[in-house]
């Protein structure tokens, strides 16, 4: 089965359904994208912060190379780390994501947040890096900090965006985007760029919905993702005590009576909202499972029930990034 795609405003088309690869662990990314790739995906999302994009090229060259799929066929979407920000950095930070990827060009390359951190290498860093579920590979520190939080820079995403606009006049991306950005920030990307966000990659899920956001991006053109769609019940600092998502009785019981699973309704019910989603598996039958939301339909009813399980709560709340003068989620935000 192949997944049904979202329109962009410049013409390219997403599949609503990609392969998310944050936390696949190295040895095993790579048979996750090959599998996908055979079961009929098309869209991979990756990152430099995952630290596994040469795993996904190697994968991505398999599968060409056999001639299972076409390059141009494939919606490969990478994103700027935060320590990237600074417009002297931003070419090298896609750089390395560009060759590990080993792709001539990149179909979305997305802002991975409004928040830029300073540029330290791991040899000049005294501090230690924070675990997010991903084995290094870099001399560059993901996430430095001192005893009050992260050490920031204070580059301007603005001026960030418009060296990524570069990229795309070169021909090296297809279209930027943004990840974890507020109303107002989105609003002044719009304003202050030359090149609208194509699409805008937040967590999404039935206990944060993001009615508001989503219907603010989507009257504005922007295309929205869902990232940890099921709430990213393997994250490394989950509490022993949650109750992952899938297995709230709301859920459970749409999907008992439609003869699917949590995961396949929870995704049906974001791609009914127009919203793409790049669920994490490293396993072949899951994979298969999450692209098969096709053939099936939520009532009016069902969706409004799901909707109503929003209770604002975050798995990756970026408390850690408190106190940046760009963190998005600060209550009364303002610039």
């Amino acid at each position: 089965m192949t997944s049904q795609k979202l329109d962009l405003y410049n013409g390219q088309k997403m599949d609503l359904i990609g392969l998310g690869t944050w936390k696949s662990n190295p040895g095993e990314v790579k048979a996750a994208v090959e599998a996908a790739i055979d079961c009929g995906y098309r869209h991979i999302d990756c990152a430099w912060l995952y630290q596994n994009e040469d795993e996904i090229g190697d994968a991505i060259q398999v599968k060409i190379n056999q001639g299972v799929v076409k390059r141009e066929e494939l919606f490969i979407v990478s994103k700027l780390w935060h320590i990237f920000h600074d417009p002297k950095d931003v070419r090298t930070g896609f750089s390395e994501s560009l060759k590990a990827l080993k792709l001539d060009y990149i179909d979305l390359y997305h802002m991975h947040s409004p928040m830029g951190y300073q540029k330290i290498n791991q040899k000049d860093y005294a501090g230690s890096d924070m675990s997010i579920g991903v084995k290094l590979k870099t001399d560059q520190v993901m996430f430095p900090m001192d005893a009050n939080g992260p050490l920031c820079s204070d580059v301007d995403y603005m001026d960030t965006w418009k060296e990524m606009e570069k990229l795309v006049d070169e021909g090296l991306v297809k279209s930027i985007g943004i990840s974890n950005f507020n109303q107002y920030q989105i609003d002044r990307v719009c304003k202050e760029g030359k090149i609208k966000p194509a699409a805008h990659q937040i967590e999404l899920h039935p206990y944060l919905t993001q009615i508001d956001l989503v219907e603010f991006c989507q009257k504005k053109g922007i295309a929205v993702t869902a990232y940890s769609p099921f709430g990213s019940p393997d994250r490394p600092w989950k509490p022993e005590d949650e109750k992952p998502i899938y297995s709230n009785p709301v859920i459970k019981n749409i999907a008992t009576k439609l003869g699917k699973s949590p995961f396949q309704v929870i995704l049906r019910y974001l791609n009914q909202r127009n919203i793409s989603a790049v669920p994490k598996s490293a396993t072949a039958k899951n994979i298969q499972s999450n692209i098969q939301v096709f053939d099936f339909k939520l009532s009016a009813d069902e969706m409004n029930s799901i909707s109503a399980l929003n209770k604002e709560w975050r798995a990756v709340n970026f408390e850690w990034d408190r106190g940046h003068q760009f963190f998005p989620f600060a209550e009364n935000y303002k610039e």
